[in-house]
């Protein structure tokens, strides 16, 4: 069983940037790819964005394509989320989640993933 814990919320202008840490522990990090979600008050959670095991794939919603981008550094059992030019409508908590490189389905899908993390605030002011 993979652990998972994020970091890096906080409270931003709109604008402005933050970087989302998922640091991983408790089995092979490069077993697992990782999907980042949000979930807003009074709405479902959402797909935010995609990295596979090796970093070679990475996917995007709509809604933050060209403004996030996911990394990860296996070395440190660690992905990231860098979010760029962030709006009022980003706020929400992000959680990173991890699902075994071999599965089938459908990344952008929640019940997709085994394994999640806590969840991180993340509030953008106008």
């Amino acid at each position: 069983q993979v652990q998972l814990e994020e970091s890096g919320g906080g409270l931003v202008q709109a604008g402005g940037s933050l970087r989302l840490s998922c640091t991983a522990s408790g089995r092979t990090f490069t077993n697992y790819n990782v999907g980042w979600f949000r979930q807003a008050p009074g709405k479902e959670r959402e797909f935010v964005g995609y990295i596979t095991w090796s970093g070679g794939v990475t996917d995007y919603a709509p809604s933050v394509n060209f403004r996030f981008t996911a990394s990860r550094d296996n070395a440190k059992n660690t992905a990231y989320l860098q979010m760029d030019i962030l709006k009022p409508e980003d706020t929400a908590v992000y959680y990173c989640a991890a699902r075994l490189y071999n599965s089938g389905g459908s990344y952008y899908l929640a019940n997709e993933y085994d394994h999640w993390g806590q969840g991180t605030q993340v509030t953008v002011s106008s």
